[in-house]
């Protein structure tokens, strides 16, 4: 019988990960869904397989609705299979990052207690020689998958799933100590998918995609699942290469791609007959996040792609889309992140809890539909987000007169000098700044006379001095916030995520010059 609220309207069906998927199969069953390479999916074959990894995962695996289970693989078709299907009877996927090592897999394995290992054939050796606790089976992705998927029957099992239900559970960057398994509901991502179609304008079922980030991130995740959640088309790139972007973007009339700020980095290094030889003309919305852009490299993207086109967000695994700073923002607002997200609020507060006021640093809070559920087995350090209804996971920031956002540091890596906070990004934007630095990252080191000393971890691209580019900082910079040390590097560290891993750069024996 079908349940009804008191007034008689029969209830709506839930929103969950792959419902936009199946609306889309019955719009437009033979509309090719998803590509990689010479691989293509239309709808109806993606929600086939969907439905056939659910049958498989809970007649063969016997897996039940509120099993663990883990995926190593890179960006390929059967990533977003895996991850639907699974969710799809209420088994969430602990995403595991490639090129990790033994030990980093079994962390995650064992703490999500994944009953089930999905490993792709490249990296089956690297996962076999982990101590898996809990794993009791392994599926390599391949065609032991494909024999393993098709063999079952392609109708949805009809497992009763709560948009609260967790789809999926990936691990933070763990830049300090382990990392912790993050429990991303299904109404957390299709609110964040609803939110980006409103603020970006490029996820249509006419909108054509490009995959680039890892999918095992939640942002990676995200802007490949949205395009697709909407009827449109995704293109999934294994791994990146800047030409080959800047080819598919043409050749294929992309509207939209998602990009860290490395890969913009790398992008404008080719050799520029190769960046005039591809001027994309199809692009509604080039999409940056997961660590700040640099303004002269948003100058740099406005300069070659063209006006209203960047979009530059903040945000979290754990607490989704934070901010944007639209198109029309980007030049006009220096160093800053935008404004609240649609269907979420913003505010700054000190120590004590109360509101900064305007100008003023504090810990930056949201509040929103896209928050996650918490952290596997960690109820104390999920406690520690949140204040209340609003989530903090340690950024700190001040709002402008027309409250627009600056992110000013993680609040762990402030630096106090001389009991003075200085905030390592301000140099690092200087730094950036000069023709000759291609990266830059600034930490505080222990000194007997401040407490804390800047020292400035530089990879350059051209003859310089440290001497001049302490010069350099001084004509730009406060006597307190210069370098007390410079070291110069080949290549910065980066956890599994891509982004600049402090901590080891703290913890790394690397030579100082004052």
């Amino acid at each position: 019988m079908t349940t009804r609220h008191a007034a008689g309207r029969p209830i709506a069906p839930k929103i969950t990960i792959d419902s936009g998927l199946r609306t889309a199969r019955q719009r437009t069953p033979n509309k090719i869904a998803l590509a990689e390479g010479d691989r293509q999916l239309s709808y109806t074959a993606l929600v086939d397989r969907i439905n056939r990894v659910s049958t498989a995962a809970l007649h063969d695996l016997r897996l039940e609705k509120g099993d663990h289970v883990a995926l190593f693989a890179p960006n390929c078709l059967e990533f977003i299979e895996i991850v639907c299907g699974l969710a799809a009877i209420g088994c969430p996927a602990a995403m595991v990052p490639p090129g990790v090592s033994p030990r980093e897999i079994a962390h995650i394995c064992n703490d999500s207690g994944a009953k089930v290992l999905f490993v792709h054939s490249n990296f089956e050796e690297t996962a076999r020689a982990a101590d898996l606790q809990s794993v009791e089976r392994i599926v390599v992705i391949g065609d032991d998958f494909d024999d393993w998927r098709d063999r079952a029957q392609a109708t949805d099992p009809g497992v009763p799933i709560l948009e609260s239900d967790v789809f999926c559970i990936p691990y933070t960057s763990g830049t300090t100590g382990n990392p912790k398994g993050c429990l991303l509901s299904h109404r957390s991502r299709a609110s964040a998918f609803y939110a980006m179609a409103v603020e970006f304008g490029c996820y249509s079922p006419d909108d054509r995609a490009l995959a680039i980030a890892p999918l095992y991130h939640g942002a990676g995740f995200a802007f490949a699942m949205a395009p697709i959640f909407f009827g449109g088309f995704c293109q999934i790139l294994p791994s990146y290469d800047s030409e080959q972007v800047l080819r598919l973007v043409s050749e294929l009339g992309l509207t939209n791609i998602f990009m860290v700020p490395t890969y913009f980095h790398r992008m404008f290094a080719l050799e520029p007959a190769i960046l005039s030889k591809y001027q994309p003309k199809t692009l509604k919305a080039i999409i940056s996040g997961a660590a700040p852009l640099l303004q002269d490299t948003k100058e740099t993207i406005v300069e070659y792609f063209g006006d209203g086109l960047l979009y530059e967000t903040y945000g979290s695994t754990e607490g989704g889309f934070v901010t944007d700073l639209r198109p029309a923002d980007q030049l006009r607002k220096e160093r800053c992140v935008g404004q609240a997200f649609p269907n979420t609020q913003v505010r700054i507060l000190d120590d004590d809890g109360n509101d900064v006021a305007q100008g003023d640093v504090g810990e930056v809070h949201g509040l929103s539909t896209t928050h996650f559920n918490g952290y596997w087995g960690m109820p104390d350090a999920t406690a520690a987000c949140f204040n209340g209804p609003w989530l903090a996971v340690g950024d700190m920031g001040r709002f402008d007169e027309e409250g627009y956002l600056y992110l000013v540091e993680r609040k762990k890596d402030v630096i106090i000098s001389g009991g003075v906070n200085v905030y390592p990004r301000e140099i690092e934007e200087v730094l950036q700044s000069h023709p000759a630095m291609l990266e830059v990252a600034v930490i505080g080191v222990e000194d007997a006379e401040w407490g804390e000393a800047v020292k400035a971890v530089v990879v350059l691209g051209g003859g310089v001095s440290e001497d001049e580019l302490l010069s350099y900082c001084r004509e730009r910079l406060a006597k307190y916030k210069l370098p007390k040390h410079f070291a110069r590097v080949e290549a910065l560290p980066r956890n599994s995520a891509g982004k600049v891993s402090k901590e080891q750069l703290r913890t790394q024996d690397i030579g100082n010059r004052k």
